[in-house]
C-alpha cells in the first residue's frame, strides 16, 4: 500500500502518454462506460442536479463536460434527458485530439457534439452553457489549476457547475483492484490506482476552492466520490 498521506503529482497515467498503446487505449475507451456506471453515481447526479435545472431552463438548456474523454457520461446524460423528454445541447471538449475521435466516432445522440479543446478557449469563444460539469478531471490539475478551472467554469455556467472526481482513500485504493481486474486489455486497473493516488481528500479540496464565492460546496458521496458544486 503507498503512502496516501498526500496527493500523488509527478507521475502521469499510462493512456495519457502520446505513446501508449492504441490498442489498449482504444479498449479503454471502449470500457469507460461501463467503469463509469459502477462507481462514478452520474444517474444519481443527473437526478438531484441536472434534471431539475434541465427542466427550469426548457428547450434552450446546452450543458458542457470538460474533459469529457471518450464522451460515454455525455451519451449517458443525453440518453436520460431524452427518456425525461427533455432535448438539451450537450458539448464534451477534450484537449486529447484520440478521445474526440473516438467520442466522434460513437452513435452519439441527436444534439450531442464534441470539440477538441480546452475549456479556456471555449471560453475566449464567448460560449455560454446552462451546465457545466466533468468527470474525473480535477485529479489531473494542481491545487491552482482547481481554483482556475472553477472560476473558468462560472464564467461559463449561470444556473450549475459540478465537478465529480475520487476521494483518495485507502479503503479505495484497497478495493479498486476488484473493478480494475474486471477489464483486462485496458488500462483502466493501473491508471485507475494512480488516479485514486491524485485524487483530493474532502478537506484538500476545500481548501483550495475558491474562498471569495461562499457557493462553492464540497460533498461526497458513495463509494469513494468527490463533487465540487457550485449553484446559484
Amino acid at each position: 500500500m503507498p503512502n496516501l498521506s498526500q496527493r500523488e503529482t509527478a507521475q502521469a497515467e499510462l493512456m495519457d502518454e502520446a505513446g501508449c498503446d492504441p490498442a489498449l487505449l482504444a479498449n479503454t475507451y471502449r470500457d469507460f462506460d461501463r467503469v463509469n456506471a459502477l462507481v462514478s453515481g452520474w444517474r444519481g447526479i443527473y437526478t438531484r442536479y441536472l434534471r431539475p435545472v434541465l427542466r427550469e431552463a426548457g428547450a434552450e438548456a446546452t450543458v458542457l463536460d470538460i474533459g469529457c474523454g471518450a464522451g460515454d457520461v455525455c451519451r449517458r446524460l443525453a440518453a436520460w434527458a431524452k427518456a425525461d423528454g427533455f432535448s438539451p445541447c450537450f458539448v464534451g471538449a477534450d484537449p486529447d485530439e484520440r478521445a474526440i475521435e473516438y467520442a466522434k466516432g460513437q452513435a452519439n445522440p441527436p444534439g450531442t457534439r464534441f470539440y477538441c479543446g480546452t475549456a479556456e478557449q471555449l471560453a475566449d469563444k464567448g460560449e455560454t452553457f446552462t451546465i457545466v460539469l466533468s468527470n474525473h478531471v480535477l485529479h489531473h490539475l494542481t491545487d491552482s489549476e482547481v481554483t482556475w478551472l472553477c472560476e473558468t467554469s462560472t464564467r461559463f455556467a449561470p444556473r450549475l457547475v459540478l465537478h465529480a472526481d475520487i476521494h483518495r482513500h485507502p479503503v479505495a485504493y484497497a478495493t479498486f483492484p476488484v473493478i480494475g481486474g474486471l477489464f483486462p486489455g485496458t488500462y483502466i486497473l493501473p491508471d485507475g490506482l494512480l488516479s485514486i493516488r491524485r485524487s483530493f481528500t474532502p478537506d484538500e479540496l476545500r481548501r483550495i476552492a475558491p474562498r471569495n464565492d461562499n457557493r462553492w460546496r464540497v460533498e461526497t458521496a458513495f463509494p469513494f466520490r468527490l463533487r465540487l458544486v457550485w449553484t446559484p
